[in-house]
C-alpha cells in the first residue's frame, strides 16, 4: 500500500512540474510603449473651480480623455490652448489621459 502512494506522488509531482513549465512558456503579449510627455504639468489638482491648466515642455495640440473610475468615458477633446473646462463633470476621482503627438501620459484627476 504504501508503495502505491510513492507512486502517486511521483505521478502527482511530475504532472504539477509539467504543467508549472507549460504555464511559464506562454508568451505574454506585447504592449506599444509609448513616450512620455516631456515636462507635463496638470494643475491645479484638485480642481476646484472647473479648469485645470495642462502644461508640456512642446506645448503642442494635445488630446485629453477623462474616465470615471468605473472607467467610462465622461470627456473626449482636443485642446489647444492650456486651459481645459471640467465644470460639467460632478465632484470626484478621475483618470485623464493626456496624447501629444507620439507621448502619452494618463494622471489621477480629483475635482471637488
Amino acid at each position: 500500500m504504501a508503495k502505491n502512494y510513492f507512486y502517486i506522488t511521483i505521478l502527482l509531482v511530475f504532472l504539477f512540474s509539467m504543467s508549472a513549465s507549460a504555464q511559464e512558456t506562454k508568451q505574454q503579449p506585447k504592449t506599444q510603449e509609448t513616450a512620455a510627455i516631456e515636462g507635463l504639468s496638470l494643475y491645479p489638482n484638485p480642481v476646484s473651480n472647473g479648469k485645470v491648466y495642462i502644461t508640456s515642455k512642446n506645448d503642442l495640440d494635445k488630446e485629453i480623455i477623462i474616465f470615471d473610475v468605473l472607467g467610462k468615458k465622461v470627456l473626449q477633446t482636443m485642446l489647444s490652448s492650456r486651459e481645459l473646462n471640467v465644470s460639467n463633470l460632478t465632484s470626484g476621482v478621475y483618470i485623464i489621459k493626456i496624447n501629444e503627438k507620439e507621448a502619452s501620459a494618463t494622471r489621477k484627476l480629483i475635482i471637488r
